[in-house]
């Protein structure tokens, strides 16, 4: 099996086009190419190491994530400083949600960059967030903490963070609806029931029942997208009581 080095040679890497645009994104050199290689390298390709360890993004994304989270948090703290656990919980949970991510990844078009053998366009939409983790991983392992730091304030907090814009930010209306519901002391249950639409795309159908009443229909690839779009038809529905609701001290 072919390792990224059979591939890649970093030195020639160094003088070419890859190099160039991992240094336009981050807005400074890198010092390990080899490092950024692997973080844009899907698993399709199939590639080892020397040591005959799989390289590809994925362990990259996990330090990415762990780093994202850390710096977000570590920002959130000092910048609300009457937030307590729950407020900067969730306030760092919008700027790390994964349609977010999503929008970073695309917006620095570095689904251009990766190393495939499944054609771009049989990925799904997490392909963009997956490899915007890998990247700041890999800004941690080449540059340190401070370079990684940097990085994502240039390109997260300081375009996308507005702590007023982020209170605004619903995650999931289906948790939302559901705390409501308890709130409320409200019966409610999903019901999958059979799709007899003519997608190609297995889809799922989802019936939202509040007490005794059918509320919201929806249909999604998952099931928990349908969950999703049905408590999201609901929360319109229902949005003045339940923005009264859970908004009361």
């Amino acid at each position: 099996m072919a390792s990224i080095k059979d591939i890649l040679n970093p030195r020639a890497e160094k003088n070419g086009d890859f190099f160039d645009s991992i240094k336009r994104i981050l807005g400074f050199k890198p010092k390990d190419i080899s490092i950024y290689e692997v973080a844009f390298t899907h698993r399709s390709m199939n590639l080892k190491n020397s040591t005959g360890q799989r390289e590809n993004y994925e362990r990259l994304e996990f330090l990415g994530d762990a780093m994202l989270s850390a710096v977000i948090a570590s920002h959130l703290y000092i910048k609300v400083p009457g937030g307590d656990e729950g407020y900067l919980t969730k306030m760092r949970s919008k700027v790390v949600s994964r349609e977010h991510l999503n929008e970073l990844g695309r917006d620095l078009n570095l689904i251009k960059l990766l190393k495939t053998a499944i054609p771009i366009q049989q990925f799904g939409g997490n392909i963009h967030g997956n490899v915007f983790e890998a990247l700041i991983g890999a800004i941690y392992l080449d540059r340190g903490y401070k370079y990684c730091e940097k990085f994502i304030y240039k390109r997260v907090i300081e375009p996308y963070v507005d702590i007023e814009r982020l209170e605004g930010i619903i995650i999931s209306y289906k948790s939302l609806f559901i705390e409501w519901c308890q709130k409320n002391k409200k019966s409610f249950r999903y019901v999958v029931y059979d799709d007899t639409g003519k997608d190609e795309l297995k889809h799922f159908a989802v019936k939202l029942q509040l007490e005794d009443i059918i509320v919201a229909k929806a249909r999604g690839t998952s099931k928990k997208k349908a969950e999703e779009r049905a408590s999201k038809r609901a929360f319109y529905k229902f949005q003045t009581e339940i923005e009264r609701d859970l908004n009361q001290t």
